[in-house]
């Protein structure tokens, strides 16, 4: 009768405690929200520019000052696995005609050093121009 209270409680501790170990085992994908903030965008953000020019640059913001519509907030919130969240805060403020009078980032943004897909310039080389499609032999 003991032999089986004995085995009973060791394997309910067992089964609890393999519960807390397999929590970093399933995947968890690297989810990003917000305004996806690039350093190379936010350093060509400067003083002087228009309204259009931001919004080209960065996107629609993700809050606006609602009491004085000349603030604009970008925020970026990155969660990695199993890392705690970062948050990046881009703040720009404008004057009365919608110039840029001053930018604050809260923390400095991560560099990307891969070049996109979209922006790689493909080259022909050799006298592959010269042929027609018809002359395939």
């Amino acid at each position: 009768m003991q032999f089986k209270t004995l085995f009973g409680a060791t394997v309910l501790a067992l089964s609890l405690s393999a519960c807390s170990t397999i929590e970093k085992v399933v995947y968890r994908i690297d989810v990003p929200q917000g305004n996806y903030l690039e350093a190379a965008n936010v350093a060509q953000v400067k003083q002087g520019m228009s309204v259009q020019q931001v919004q080209y640059l960065l996107g629609t913001p993700v809050l606006i000052d609602p009491y004085s519509n000349l603030t604009w907030y970008y925020i970026f919130l990155q969660q990695r696995a199993y890392q705690t969240p970062e948050q990046y805060t881009f703040t720009v403020k404008f004057d009365q005609r919608g110039i840029v009078t001053e930018t604050t980032l809260d923390k400095p943004l991560p560099e990307i050093t891969a070049q996109n897909e979209n922006n790689t310039i493909i080259e022909r080389k050799g006298d592959a121009t010269k042929k027609s499609w018809w002359k395939f032999w």
